[in-house]
């Protein structure tokens, strides 16, 4: 995500970070109201309605228009729509952490799990399990058939529970198997 768009992201969230303006919006949802009837609402003096107000403002999540002396607010529903459609989707926020590397994590997990070109255990998270599968499954060649005794023997050479890894790589689509035949799946 780029800079500009994560701060713009920062303040969303900082703006919604605070109890009276989480119930400001929620009354501005119902209804206009001014800053003196927030006030009475919420319990609190009209300047820090006002900078409340300001803080919603800011992010585009309320609208104000003048009515007389009087400014009525009320909630930006197109905005929170805009905000949730194409900011909070699993897309868009998988990307605020882009830049992180997922590969020193899954260097991490062979680190701690493998020993030498041997495997000292299965991991019983499912996460570092399938970090060390997709290592397993790397041993075979893409496009080559195996027998399932080839696949085992293989197997064995990193660790001795090898019917329980062929079974794992299998039901993780690693690798794939069909009348006792065993080739791996293209990335």
């Amino acid at each position: 995500m780029k800079t500009e768009q994560f701060q713009i992201l920062l303040r969303f969230f900082k703006a919604l970070a605070d109890e009276s303006r989480l119930k400001i919006l929620a009354f501005l949802a119902n209804q206009e109201c001014s800053v003196e009837e927030l006030a009475v609402l919420l319990q609190l003096k009209e300047p820090t309605v006002s900078h409340h107000l300001a803080k919603l403002k800011e992010v585009n999540l309320v609208t104000m228009r003048p009515e007389g002396n009087t400014h009525l607010y009320q909630l930006d529903g197109n905005t929170l729509q805009s905000f949730s459609k194409e900011i909070l989707t699993p897309q868009k926020i998988a990307s605020w952490v882009e830049d992180a590397d997922i590969k020193v994590w899954e260097s991490k997990i062979l680190q701690t799990y493998i020993e030498g070109e041997r495997l000292k255990e299965i991991p019983a998270s499912r996460k570092k399990r399938l970090v060390i599968l997709k290592w397993l499954a790397n041993k075979f060649e893409v496009g080559v058939q195996y027998s399932e005794r080839t696949i085992d023997e293989i197997l064995k050479r990193y660790h001795p529970d090898f019917s329980n890894l062929r079974r794992e790589l299998i039901s993780y689509h690693l690798i794939h198997q069909k009348d006792g035949i065993y080739w791996r799946y293209t990335e």
